[in-house]
């Protein structure tokens, strides 16, 4: 009975997780109500506040597991393998902008920044999230350079730099609603070269 009971509150959860994620994605953070979930689930907004105590913490844990499932995606391109290591960076930057600029990234972002200040939920997400990552980009960069294709430098650092890099003129307009300066084309190709010339090892 317990093991019934704990399949049904998972499965209950997960539903007003997806459902949460398609409201937020087809109406916008602002616009999307727990009102509208809740009808959509099919139950009461007492109910749906059992499980999630807030817009804000739904809203959270909705575009976190979307934003892990597409982080694992953005992961498989760095092969450490691969001879072309303009190539894999490109391949990567070309999908990691995009994914960092949508609108339900830039929601996610401008939440965890208000709500850091005042609870856990920024951190976690930020743990979640970039964190984890961007650790992950800095293993890759790590593999390479243990085939001698990258300088010393602590990968950790290399990775904030190429994040740095690929953002520039890119994210922070997206954040206040304006154009980006650069196409997503230009950022790249430019960041992959800065970052190659600075961090390649050198004969």
């Amino acid at each position: 009975m317990e093991m019934d009971m704990r399949v049904k509150t998972d499965a209950k959860r997960a539903a007003i997780i997806a459902v949460a994620t398609d409201l937020f994605r087809e109406v916008g953070y602002e616009r999307a109500s727990m009102a509208e979930i809740a009808t959509r689930v099919g139950g009461s907004k007492a109910t749906l506040y059992n499980y999630f105590p807030s817009k804000e913490e739904l809203f959270a844990v909705a575009m976190m597991d979307a934003m892990e499932e597409r982080g694992e995606e953005l992961s498989a391109l760095l092969d450490s393998s691969h001879d072309d290591v303009r190539q894999v960076l490109t391949s990567f930057g070309m999908a990691y902008l995009p994914f960092i600029t949508a609108p339900d990234a830039l929601a996610m972002m401008r939440t965890a920044v208000a709500e850091g200040a005042n609870s856990e939920l920024g951190r976690d997400m930020y743990r979640r999230g970039p964190k984890r990552g961007w650790l992950i980009v800095a293993d890759y960069l790590a593999r390479l350079q243990q085939r001698g294709v990258l300088d010393n430098t602590d990968p950790a650092v290399m990775g904030a730099h190429l994040k740095a890099l690929f953002e520039a003129g890119t994210l922070e307009p997206r954040l206040f609603g304006a154009e980006p300066e650069f196409s997503v084309d230009q950022a790249v190709s430019c960041a992959v070269s800065a970052f190659l010339r600075v961090y390649s090892a050198r004969e």
